[in-house]
Order: structure tokens, then C-alpha cells, then sequence
């Protein structure tokens, strides 16, 4: 897979050798550790009304990427906000 373009400057500096140990490594590890839980914790819940075959779509599609429905509803609404979603052309 290719590299874009955020991800080859990291490359090429990493390869020029600029980066440089932290002092307090263990601080600023648990730092990021906390920020990444806290990125990821579903602590709300919704409620949702779909239509009998969307709601058995959903889940066929589940089943097709292996994971449970809530997930992937989840991840649609993660992708979308996100604007990783695109437009199917007719």
C-alpha cells in the first residue's frame, strides 16, 4: 500500500535520525495510553428506529465483515462524521 503524504515525512524523519528520547518516557506513555482509551470509550447510547429491511440488511452485512451490527452501524456513523465515506455512483 503506498505511503501518502503525512506518512512519508514521518518516514523521512525517522530515517534523518531527528527523533529524540523523552525524559520522563513513562508520563508521557501513560498520557497517551489514557488519551487512546478515552478515544475510543462508547460511554453513550443511542436509540434508532430503521425499517425491517434495513435492519436485516445491516445485519447481513455484519455477518459479511464479521462483526456484530451495533459495530458496524458504529463504524458507519464513525466513517461518515469522519468524511471517509463516499458516494456510489449510479
Amino acid at each position: 500500500m503506498p505511503l501518502d503524504e503525512e506518512e512519508r515525512k514521518l518516514m523521512a524523519s525517522l530515517e534523518s535520525d531527528t527523533w529524540r528520547p523523552v525524559a520522563n518516557f513513562e508520563e508521557e506513555k501513560e498520557k497517551a495510553e489514557t488519551a487512546a482509551r478515552n478515544t475510543i470509550k462508547k460511554d453513550k447510547r443511542i436509540n434508532l428506529r430503521l425499517t425491517q429491511k434495513d435492519y436485516y440488511e445491516i445485519q447481513v452485512k455484519a455477518i459479511e465483515e464479521g462483526v456484530p451490527y451495533q459495530t458496524l452501524i458504529a463504524s458507519i456513523v464513525h466513517k461518515y462524521l469522519n468524511g471517509q465515506l463516499i458516494t456510489k455512483e449510479s
